[in-house]
């Protein structure tokens, strides 16, 4: 009887260690992806259902550096909020996100596409000596053209932190924020093809009859 239970403890074990490998963050993805010629992604204003802006700016910022070495050019973030303030009326004092379409921004910034960001959750809960925060993120690729999605991927991260007072428990919440948001960055966009520029790409084939 013992020896039945150590093999199904351990079949179960093993499901979950295969189970933990094969998960990946989840996200969709248009299958002729790579035939769309995406190149210019306009990082739209984050959507952020917190009260940290902080953090919300933190995240836009991480995105375009994500976005940047995966080849994707950088679209400076203040050029992008001017437009949408000078010719849609978009107010960041009074939204938070941006409702706009991406044909309208497609249109303003001559893009091929608009990735929109939503901060859904960063919570830090204090319980004795521990504070886990809580940090959830999706994001949306829209094509400028058409407004259909192309990608998209949501992630959920908890930092836990342990220390026998409340003040240090908040110091260290603080200090995580960085490095919470380049993992999420990491994780979210791990699933994003590389872009047109991205420096890992191979280069070309080069074919010696074309050189005579």
């Amino acid at each position: 009887m013992i020896y039945k239970v150590r093999a199904v403890f351990l079949l179960c074990v093993i499901a979950c260690v295969i189970s933990g490998c094969a998960s990946g963050v989840p996200h969709t993805i248009v299958p002729d992806y790579n035939q769309k010629g995406i190149r210019l992604i306009a990082l739209a204003p984050v959507d952020n259902r917190t009260n940290d802006k902080q953090a919300a700016q933190l995240l836009r910022e991480d995105i375009l550096e994500k976005l940047y070495f995966k080849g994707y050019p950088r679209i400076p973030l203040d050029m992008i909020d001017e437009k949408l303030t000078a010719d849609c009326g978009w107010n960041p004092e009074i939204n938070s996100g941006c409702n706009v379409s991406p044909e309208v921004i497609g249109d303003l910034l001559s893009v091929d596409a608009v990735m929109y960001c939503s901060l859904l959750e960063w919570k830090t809960s204090f319980i004795s000596i521990y504070a886990p925060t809580t940090i959830s993120v999706s994001l949306e690729l829209k094509d400028a053209r058409t407004g259909a999605n192309l990608w998209s991927s949501r992630y959920s991260v908890v930092d836990r932190h342990y220390d026998f007072t409340r003040k240090r428990l908040e110091l260290k919440a603080c200090q995580s924020y960085e490095p919470a948001i380049r993992e999420i960055v990491d994780e979210t966009l791990s699933s994003l093809p590389d872009g047109p520029d991205s420096v890992g790409k191979p280069p070309p084939e080069k074919r010696f009859w074309k050189l005579w």
